[in-house]
């Protein structure tokens, strides 16, 4: 049976448990038991929520007339979530989620996703200014994350409010050093794309938002940037305090190595890494380093090319995940090759050292999502597949999918 049939099954024998146990719950009656297609947590959250909610309301309340953005500049959140900001678009619009922030209330302050899905989601005022509280929209991921404090999916039928049986949420908790919930992350889409994979997803990025606000706020020198954030996997960009950096593809390559080499360069070594054998004189080379330097402030040592102001680098968000074993932030941080566009000797070498890191903590995981996830992008590694398919049971839907794509580059 493949996978969508199984939560067309699954989201059938939620409606009826909906359709039958919500009319009980709202005449007062006790929490009927038996109901095997529903969690315990879930049918509580009905009943709790009914005094309140009626169950044919079409979208989420609005708090202070949808206008949050005073909250949104004073919240804790802000700024840890500007810095993933990117990851988390890239995340949203790859998988086809809409991706919210919300604060202790439970009202949304921000969110992002591509045109469509948000469009749906607006249709509910899942954006900013809805009021996701259980009191206010009943049960729901969000809901549930705040009372509970802990990660929480919920699928279809499973949401008191009709609205939202086409949907499936899945949230995480984000708490502060003090261990208090500042809010949640919550990515949803339609119930037909459910993944098992959405719920590790959130967490890792929940761990990367609550890392920031453990982490003690960087020393600012006088003129330099407040934080330079380098996406170079799969991408080309460099962004200051938000906003775009003004540098040139050569500049980008050496803020890139740069990033991944903090002992810094010779002058002779970085130029070889940036031209090899090309002919360039020593007053291009000059010119690069320099724009580059005015561009961050000052921000690169004189003598020993080395970088002298913090520049957050996704490439090194890899390595640092990996030397932690911890394959799964890897993953998902590690969104294709670095700077596919550059030539440079040293980019190139960089480029292999990744992948190849990468691809070896995928083979030595024991989780069959990590060679699942991995198979994405690398669709002709039979060896991947092959993994993946020796970790999935033989019940496992998605042995179809690793089969699948075994075949293809077996043929290929």
């Amino acid at each position: 049976m493949s996978h969508r049939s199984d939560l067309r099954q699954r989201r059938a024998a939620l409606e009826s448990e909906w359709s039958r146990l919500v009319p009980r719950l709202r005449t007062a009656g006790p929490a009927p038991s038996g109901a095997d297609a529903l969690r315990h947590e879930v049918t509580e959250s009905w009943a709790r929520s009914l005094s309140s909610v009626d169950p044919g309301r079409d979208s989420a309340p609005v708090t202070d007339g949808g206008t949050v953005a005073h909250r949104w500049a004073n919240s804790p959140l802000r700024e840890p979530v500007d810095d993933l900001a990117d990851e988390l678009r890239g995340v949203a619009d790859d998988a086809g989620f809409v991706t919210a922030v919300t604060d202790e209330s439970g009202t949304i302050l921000w969110t992002c996703g591509g045109r469509t899905m948000r469009h749906r989601a607006e249709r509910v005022n899942f954006a900013p200014g809805g009021w996701w509280h259980e009191q206010a929209m009943g049960t729901n991921a969000l809901s549930l994350a705040l009372r509970t404090g802990r990660p929480s999916s919920v699928f279809s039928a499973e949401h008191l409010v009709t609205a939202l049986h086409g949907w499936v949420c899945y949230c995480a908790p984000v708490h502060g050093p003090d261990g208090r919930v500042l809010g949640v992350l919550d990515m949803s889409t339609t119930w037909d794309r459910s993944n098992p994979l959405a719920m590790s997803t959130v967490r890792s990025l929940v761990s990367a938002i609550e890392a920031r606000l453990h982490a003690e706020p960087p020393r600012r020198t006088r003129g330099t940037p407040d934080q330079v954030r380098l996406t170079c996997l799969g991408a080309e960009q460099a962004r200051c305090d938000g906003r775009p950096l003004r540098v040139r593809p050569r500049q980008l390559e050496i803020l890139t190595l740069l990033a991944l080499e903090p002992d810094g360069f010779p002058p002779e070594r970085l130029r070889e890494a940036l031209y090899g054998e090309r002919p360039v004189s020593a007053s291009t080379f000059k010119a690069e380093i320099s724009h580059l330097r005015r561009a961050l402030g000052g921000g690169i040592a004189t003598r020993r090319y080395a970088l002298t102001t913090p520049v957050s680098c996704d490439a090194v968000d890899v390595l640092r995940a990996l030397e932690n074993g911890d394959v799964e932030t890897a993953l998902r941080l590690y969104r294709g090759p670095l700077l596919p566009r550059s030539a440079a000797p040293g980019i190139e070498e960089w480029r292999t050292r990744l992948e190849v890191a990468v691809r070896e903590a995928v083979l030595a995981s024991t989780r069959p999502e990590h060679a699942l996830r991995y198979g994405e992008r690398a669709p002709y590694d039979a060896e991947v597949h092959e993994h993946a398919l020796r970790m999935l049971g033989r019940g496992d839907t998605r042995r179809a999918i690793a089969a699948g794509r075994l075949s293809t580059a077996l043929r290929d």
